[in-house]
C-alpha cells in the first residue's frame, strides 16, 4: 500500500469515527434533554410519606440536576430540578429552614416563584417552582429549562415538586448538596 492510499484510508477512519461519535453524542443529549412537565410531579407514583420516614433527607445532585428523597440507602422518590447556572448553588450540608411560604416577587430580578422553601440563610437558598412574572404567571421559558442549571442560585422545581416539599418536609431536615 501506498503512502498516499494509507494517509486516504486513515482520513476515511477518522472522518466514519467522528461521525459515530457525533451519532452517540447526539442520542445520548437527546435523552438528557426529554421535556419535563413542569407543573406535574416528577414521577407517576405517589410522594412519599415522610411521617413513615423519620430519617429521609433531601440529596441534591448538581451534576445529574435531581432532589432524591432518601432514606437509609432507599432512593423514595427523585424529583428533576434546575440548580443555579455558573455553580451559584451552594454546595455541602444544610438543613430545611423554618422560613416558607406561598409566593414571592423579586422586583430587581423581575421574576417570583411559587411555594418556596428555605434551606440556608433564613429566605435566600430556597427550594421552590419555576420562575412566575410580575403578574404571577408562570414563566414558561424558564420552566421548559428544568433539567439543566438555570437558576439564580436556588433549587427551581415542578410546581407540584415545590407545592410537596413546601407542605410535607420539615424544618430541620437534613440536605445535602453535591
Amino acid at each position: 500500500m501506498t503512502k498516499r492510499k494509507s494517509k486516504v484510508y486513515m482520513t476515511i477512519l477518522v472522518a466514519f469515527v467522528l461521525t459515530l461519535m457525533g451519532t452517540f453524542s447526539a442520542n445520548a443529549s437527546k435523552k438528557t434533554t426529554k421535556a419535563v412537565n413542569w407543573q406535574a410531579p416528577s414521577e407517576k407514583r405517589a410522594y412519599p410519606n415522610l411521617t413513615t420516614h423519620p430519617h429521609a433527607y433531601l440529596a441534591v445532585s448538581l451534576k445529574q440536576q435531581r432532589v432524591n428523597v432518601i432514606d437509609g440507602n432507599k432512593k423514595l422518590y427523585t424529583m428533576v430540578v434546575s440548580s443555579g447556572k455558573d455553580n451559584t448553588t451552594p454546595k455541602g450540608t444544610f438543613a430545611i429552614q423554618s422560613e416558607r411560604g406561598a409566593n414571592f416577587y423579586n422586583a430587581k430580578l423581575q421574576e417570583g416563584a411559587n411555594y418556596w422553601t428555605s434551606f440556608l440563610d433564613h429566605g435566600v437558598y430556597l427550594f421552590h417552582s419555576v420562575p412566575t412574572k410580575a403578574d404571577g404567571s408562570y414563566n414558561v421559558a424558564e420552566a421548559k429549562k428544568l433539567g439543566r442549571p438555570a437558576s439564580h442560585g436556588c433549587i427551581r422545581m415542578t410546581v407540584a415538586d415545590a407545592k410537596w416539599i413546601n407542605e410535607n418536609v420539615p424544618t430541620g431536615m437534613k440536605v445535602i448538596i453535591k
